[in-house]
């Protein structure tokens, strides 16, 4: 009511957008509905690693843009938020740890969410005018069609990274291109990638970058590299059980020997 009477009292009209103004206003709301799905599957603070009420708040306002607005982006957004969450019931541990994708139990993905993901998804893709959340959802669902880790076609999310990346170019796209790049062609490529990305001083205060770095480093048997970048991800990360997770992995190179004069 308060703000009713602000905006009586401001004289602020009410205006119904035109057809000419949605596109730009759709483009700022799911921008603003993905940030709230993104802070609930992974909190950027706090004791738990994710808050379900706002990824829950985020879907139910993604099913809602699918009914006013069919649009490929839309369809594309709600089948990316609903894989993502299909993910949820693996992602941490009974006492509250993270789990990485590699080492999720599959049998606990939620196979109802990934088939109505997919069958979001594809609609959105056979329109042929879609754009970056339809990519990242074309992205989930290759995961998400994967019975195994070892089952991953790499090569095509490599593909759509590519795509992507024309897209919507970032350096947290790059990024994440360049991890599934070094799952396709090895960590010493995926690593060139990623120093390259943080050469440029992208991503420097970006804890995932060093945290990505550390594990290539550490499949290298890069140890003393591994743990810098380790060191360099706790230091910026605020969220509890991320903390825990980079201190038992600073904890487990603590008696794996260097073997980079080796390499």
């Amino acid at each position: 009511m308060r703000a009713k009477g602000k905006i009586k009292a401001a004289r602020i009209p009410y205006q119904v957008p035109t057809r000419a103004d949605l596109p730009e206003r759709l483009a700022t709301v799911l921008h603003v509905v993905y940030l709230v799905f993104n802070e609930g599957y992974a909190a950027s603070s706090g004791d738990s690693l994710t808050r379900r009420d706002l990824s829950a708040e985020a879907i139910r306002l993604g099913r809602l843009l699918v009914e006013l607005m069919p649009e490929p982006e839309v369809l594309g957004l709600l089948s990316l938020m609903l894989l993502h969450e299909s993910r949820r019931p693996a992602r941490t541990s009974v006492d509250g740890e993270l789990v990485l994708l590699d080492d999720q139990d599959r049998a606990r993905w939620d196979r109802q969410l990934i088939a109505e993901g997919v069958g979001l998804v594809e609609r959105a893709l056979q329109s042929r005018s879609f754009g970056p959340y339809t990519l990242q959802g074309a992205i989930a669902a290759v995961h998400a069609g994967a019975a195994t880790p070892a089952d991953t076609d790499w090569a095509e999310i490599v593909g759509l990274y590519d795509v992507l990346m024309r897209a919507d170019p970032s350096p947290v796209v790059e990024l994440n291109r360049a991890a599934a790049v070094a799952m396709r062609d090895g960590p010493e490529a995926g690593l060139s990638l990623i120093d390259g990305i943080l050469g440029r001083g992208d991503l420097a205060d970006y804890a995932v970058a060093h945290s990505a770095r550390a594990e290539l480093c550490r499949r290298l048997g890069r140890t003393a590299d591994a743990r810098a970048s380790f060191q360099r991800a706790l230091s910026l990360t605020t969220q509890e059980r991320g903390r825990h997770f980079l201190e038992r992995r600073l904890c487990d190179l603590s008696a794996v020997p260097d073997r980079s004069d080796n390499i």
